[in-house]
């Protein structure tokens, strides 16, 4: 956030988060979702993962719809929080390349920091998505106006 000027805000009047924000809020969370293209159609599937510092680890099983992502495709992640109660919350959304992680020095940062496991049995492949495009915003209670009510 900016301390000695305004925040940069979007058309819609959410705060508009910087890349180091963004990077920040993936470290905090685990379950996210990743959005493809399966069988020439789109698809999100929602995923445990781990961030490093520059990319998302992901695990995935042979046969999965996370398998075809493997190969280099660019693929769309997004995690987020929100209090409904509040009515505040962040979204951030990363577009990489997502490759399969197999080079021994690269596993072993899935040895140390283990990823979590979305399905109990089948995850035995680990799918790493750059970082390059990343964006994000933030909803905060004090920037509603009172008067009208939330969108949805």
């Amino acid at each position: 956030m900016l301390h000695d000027q305004e925040m940069e805000v979007d058309r819609n009047g959410l705060e508009v988060l910087g890349r180091a924000d963004c990077l920040r809020l993936l470290g905090h969370q685990t379950l996210g979702r990743v959005g493809l293209t399966f069988g020439a159609l789109p698809t999100v599937l929602p995923v445990t993962y781990r961030f490093t510092g520059d990319r998302i680890l992901v695990r995935t099983g042979v046969g999965s719809k996370l398998d075809a992502a493997m190969h280099n495709m660019v693929v769309a992640f997004e995690v987020d929080d929100f209090d409904p109660i509040y009515h505040s919350g962040w979204s951030v959304v990363v577009t990489g390349v997502a490759t399969e992680l197999t080079a021994p020095e690269d596993l072993v940062v899935v040895r140390d920091a283990p990823i979590p496991r979305w399905a109990p049995n089948g995850e035995e492949h680990v799918l790493s998505i750059a970082t390059e495009m990343v964006s994000g915003r933030r909803m905060s209670p004090h920037a509603m106006d009172p008067a009208s009510p939330p969108s949805v």
